[in-house]
């Protein structure tokens, strides 16, 4: 029988044939299992053959729960934390209760497997030596195309999280503060029967969305290439856009910058707005 301890357990995110044989063993093993669905959970713990007893603990019960589950812990059980799919607290509850387990001297061990992130990073093509996950941008446009500016600059690759009713909204921000050429991939339905891997321009994954509904259909992984290093002109046409902004509107302030530095509108003018949206 395996010790106490928290396990967090890795579960399938879409093809149950991904979960790994130490996972089956633990979910069997352990004295009880923590899931964000129970009901959903309670499908792949029923196909599995587990049948450990089953409690909830998701984002709304999360802080009210951890001191009973700790003290649980604490009485030498085992517990297995798992999500509604993939590795838990990739975007899921859990947090609280790892820290309090670390807090205690209670053993976290990990057992891994499946993972969003990861799994659509290696078949991205984009780089992956270097990445930054902000998983899901804000929900209100002001809010994600203020974030999106503050990461206009950024060289790492980008992981993003997305659902079906803002994918064009938000690759539609990324076009006008990253640029209609910049490269990206597109993961839909990892691991499911209507998996789809799209590498291209995110314009070009923009118009691949709109030209049918069903495209936007699913759970999406959005990745972007990071952004080219500063060159000495990218850094003239920031300081020069700043100094015109303060007395110009965003246009006039882009045709003078044109001028000036005999450069291209489209590109001055997403630094304007990165300009304008950091303050």
């Amino acid at each position: 029988m395996i010790s106490a301890g928290l396990y967090v357990v890795a579960t399938p995110i879409g093809n149950l044939e991904d979960i790994s044989a130490r996972a089956v063993r633990t979910l069997n093993e352990v004295d009880l299992i923590l899931a964000e669905d129970s009901r959903h959970s309670g499908k792949l713990l029923q196909h599995l053959g587990v049948h450990t007893p089953v409690q909830a603990y998701h984002d709304h019960n999360e802080l009210k729960v951890v001191d009973f589950f700790l003290e649980r812990l604490r009485a030498n059980q085992s517990i297995a934390l798992i999500s509604d799919a993939g590795t838990p607290l990739i975007n899921d509850p859990g947090y609280h209760l790892v820290i309090a387990a670390h807090k205690h001297g209670i053993r976290v061990i990990p057992v891994p497997g499946p993972s969003a992130v990861i799994s659509a990073l290696s078949v991205s093509g984009l780089p992956t030596d270097r990445f930054v996950y902000e998983g899901f941008l804000p929900n209100k446009q002001a809010a994600r195309r203020k974030q999106l500016a503050a990461l206009a600059g950024e060289q790492r690759t980008l992981v993003f999280y997305e659902v079906p009713h803002r994918i064009c909204a938000c690759i539609g921000d990324m076009v006008d503060y990253f640029g209609p050429d910049r490269i990206a991939t597109l993961a839909k339905e990892i691991t499911k029967h209507f998996e789809t891997i799209r590498n291209d321009t995110l314009a070009g994954i923009l118009d691949w969305l709109q030209e049918d509904p069903l495209h936007q259909k699913g759970e999406f992984v959005l990745m972007v290439h990071g952004a080219a290093v500063d060159t000495g002109d990218e850094l003239e046409s920031v300081r020069v856009l700043k100094i015109l902004l303060h007395s110009l509107p965003v246009k006039e302030a882009v045709a003078a910058a044109a001028k000036i530095m005999d450069g291209k509108k489209n590109r001055l003018y997403r630094l304007a707005v990165a300009i304008k949206d950091k303050g």
